[in-house]
């Protein structure tokens, strides 16, 4: 296998922007089911039905880096688990475009930032602006709400996870945001959507990146495949004169297609512009992306 390390983390270090120190390093391309991302420092190594090659192991304990080691196959959705270098504290930051961002290795099968979703936010900062209002559904820990609230938007975070609501408030706190300037709602996004339109409450800008598949508290069963287009139709109402939504999905079972297809039956006449992945995602191209502006 002629593949370097070392030579890899000095490249990938020059392609990124300067302020930014988190990042994809190997995208399961020289190794089939083995991805890296370098995290401040520490290297989160990942592994899809195959085991740690030893040539890589050898070159990751040449690099002088904490390593830590998760497994995207495994059901119980375990943390990383620190297997090489010195241990540091599981809690630290990173930085995105100037962004500080809290991860948590300890926290569970997500560490608290999705590094395929960088350009997306560095967008959604651009697009921005002071007065506009921002809603950011199914938000995890916030990144979204944090670029639109630096761009100066009033930001709505919705999570059905009330610790991921805390750790958006971390997250501005660290940008020096203001949590009290902003809303946190808990609870299912469906019906949130349905509420704020029986309110007439609209927004400029809506954030969708669903899980891909889910179940409310009655039961109900929600897959992206099958309901996205559904999900999209309830935002839109909820969506003011010439706003825009952006649409994403990681789902490997829905094609770009297809997705494009289903993102038009929610918002018909929209125009929808794609939004990629990082290029250092190089290997499977899974994040389906777009943007739909009335």
């Amino acid at each position: 296998m002629d593949f370097d390390l070392s030579e890899r983390l000095r490249a990938r270090r020059a392609e990124v922007p300067v302020d930014t120190d988190a990042y994809r390093v190997l995208d399961g391309t020289a190794w089939r089911g083995v991805f890296i991302d370098s995290l401040a420092e520490r290297l989160l190594v990942s592994l899809r039905d195959v085991e740690l090659p030893a040539a890589l192991e050898e070159q990751l304990r040449a690099c002088g880096l904490p390593v830590y080691l998760k497994r995207l196959d495994n059901d119980t959705k375990l943390p990383p688990r620190h297997i090489l270098g010195e241990p540091l504290p599981p809690r630290f930051g990173v930085l995105e475009n100037g962004i500080t961002y809290l991860l948590d290795l300890s926290a569970g099968y997500s560490q608290g930032l999705f590094l395929d979703q960088r350009l997306n936010r560095a967008e959604v900062r651009r697009r921005c602006r002071r007065g506009m209002r921002l809603l950011n559904t199914f938000a995890y820990t916030g990144a979204f709400s944090v670029c639109a609230a630096l761009a100066g938007a009033e930001t709505t975070t919705l999570d059905l996870a009330q610790p991921c609501l805390s750790w958006c408030r971390e997250n501005m706190a660290l940008n020096g945001i203001d949590p009290a300037q902003h809303h946190f709602c808990k609870g299912d996004t469906l019906h949130w959507l349905e509420r704020f339109e029986r309110q007439g409450r609209r927004f400029d800008a809506i954030i969708l990146d669903p899980p891909t598949f889910s179940r409310d508290a009655k039961g109900r069963i929600w897959r992206v495949e099958s309901d996205y287009d559904r999900l999209v139709a309830r935002a839109a109402a909820c969506l003011a004169p010439h706003g825009w939504l952006l649409c994403t999905t990681n789902c490997r079972k829905l094609s770009h297609a297809a997705f494009r297809n289903r993102v038009a039956a929610g918002i018909p006449g929209a125009q929808l512009s794609p939004a990629p992945m990082p290029p250092e995602f190089d290997g499977e191209n899974y994040l389906k992306g777009l943007w739909a502006q009335r």
